[in-house]
């Protein structure tokens, strides 16, 4: 491992590359900032061994870009695309990104945003299920989504006109953007040609060939990959970095050893700089850094105080012993989503209507196995009941918006949660993972702003500020 062969002195910046590379599969002259490639390109040998012997990641160091090719061992809904105002990507948004990075890898050096619109709106329309008409606003606004996503990552650059412009009014306005070639084709690299997958297990670790979703063995086939300590070993780490925390239920024999083993975290801590938390459900990365974990918890704002707060309410609750016991279910069978993705796989080449997924399974109709672990069951009632409680003694507190959306609140904050894994989101409530316990007896304590005196001489009334919330 390179890694231990760095100084002391030029650890830190190693570490922090390494942080970068993990948190961005893509960085470019301008993604996530301006000083990352430049970092990535002083580590590139060193990731590059590394990254290599303890996840399998293969990592490719360009003049422009820097691209990480993850192995992936499972699904994973909780790391969508987002807007910049952190608005999830829905299907249709989906869609226009996929059509609108085909366009550009056949366009020239520079497109206009009218151009490109054409050139989706031809492709949608061959699409059952999607379609972009410029004439509908709601069409506009995802499209001009997709772009953005694309531009913040220097796919495009605008060189002339605006796009928002463009969404108000496509007849008035309109932008220019010059092609960056060598990120377009770094974007869209998949580890399999996808037109030939019959199921997404595909594109997962340990698949050599296309899997038919009617074969009655697939999903059960070994390989080399399942069998070979090293890989084990690499699957774990693989978990450490791209999950907040690895329960031990969530592994197999082999696996568990392996997180068990002190060296297994110690290499991650070393290549990350990160600080491991183990318990005896399993084990977290602590990111003090704040550089690889895309979500900051706890946080400021409304969404991750007001998250915190039902965390402490869900410990407390668990563990009351005047009130009620709570009945007990495992998680849903992980291949639930594989499923819905396999029933949305293009027919003759067409795809049929597109599935919306990520709905939670109802724990209820999971079959109740011994040797599966259980977890307690909070209803949506209860949480509904906890979130007025919430507002009615914080809620002069939250942003404006939060103050009269009591049920937006409430999904928004279970959602940070479910994708923290101190959660799992299932229909009618949710099921309660260990990890939530660090977060019992939660704290708090209101500051307002001190009144100043007007320019009129009439004082101002205190306000107060959702990061004046302290837990």
């Amino acid at each position: 491992m390179r890694a231990r062969e760095i100084s002391s002195l030029a650890l830190d910046s190693y570490q922090r590359a390494a942080r970068v590379a993990l948190s961005n599969h893509l960085v470019t002259a301008t993604y996530p900032d301006r000083i990352a490639l430049p970092l990535l390109r002083r580590w590139a040998t060193e990731l590059r061994e590394d990254l290599l012997e303890l996840f399998g990641y293969r990592f490719e160091v360009t003049e422009t870009t820097a691209r990480l090719f993850p192995v992936i061992d499972r699904l994973d809904d909780s790391q969508p695309a987002r807007t910049p105002s952190e608005r999830v990507f829905d299907r249709r948004r989906y869609a226009y990104l996929a059509l609108a990075l085909a366009a550009l890898g056949r366009a020239g050096n520079q497109i206009t945003l009218s151009e490109l619109a054409d050139h989706v709106a031809t492709e949608s329309s061959q699409v059952d299920g999607v379609e972009l008409t410029t004439d509908r606003a709601s069409d506009r606004d995802a499209f001009v989504d997709a772009i953005g996503w694309l531009a913040t990552r220097g796919a495009i650059s605008l060189a002339d006109g605006d796009a928002t412009g463009w969404a108000n009014n496509p007849t008035a306005g309109e932008a220019l953007y010059d092609i960056d070639r060598s990120v377009v084709v770094a974007m869209f690299r998949p580890p399999r040609a996808v037109q030939h997958l019959r199921s997404i297990r595909g594109l997962l670790a340990g698949s050599d060939a296309p899997l038919d979703p009617e074969d009655p063995d697939l999903g059960h086939s070994d390989s080399a990959r399942d069998t070979d300590p090293k890989e084990v070993l690499r699957a774990v780490r693989r978990a450490l970095v791209e999950h907040p925390v690895v329960y031990l239920d969530d592994l197999d024999g082999d696996a568990r050893t392996a997180l068990t083993a002190s060296r297994t975290v110690a290499d991650v801590e070393l290549l990350t700089g990160l600080v491991a938390e183990r318990r005896a459900e399993g084990v977290a990365l602590i990111d003090t850094s704040g550089r690889l974990s895309d979500h900051r918890f706890p946080s400021t704002g409304t969404i991750a105080q007001v998250a915190l707060l039902i965390a402490g309410e869900i410990s407390d609750r668990v563990v009351d012993p005047d009130a009620p016991a709570l009945t007990t279910y495992p998680l849903p069978a992980s291949d639930l989503l594989v499923e819905q993705l396999d029933d949305a796989i293009p027919g003759g080449g067409i795809f049929g209507d597109l599935a919306d997924f990520g709905f939670p399974a109802d724990p209820r109709t999971v079959e109740n196995s011994a040797e599966r672990t259980q977890y307690p069951l909070i209803e949506d009632s209860w949480l509904v009941s906890i979130v007025d409680d919430l507002v009615d003694r914080f809620g002069r507190t939250f942003a404006a918006q939060w103050q009269t959306d009591r049920d937006g609140l409430r999904i928004r904050a279970i959602a940070l949660l479910h994708r923290l894994r101190l959660i799992h989101s299932v229909s009618g409530g949710v099921l309660v993972l260990p990890v939530i316990a660090r977060y019992r007896d939660v704290m708090v304590s209101v500051r307002d702003r001190v009144p100043q005196d007007s320019l009129f001489g009439t004082e101002q009334a205190p306000s107060t500020d959702p990061s004046e919330v302290e837990a």
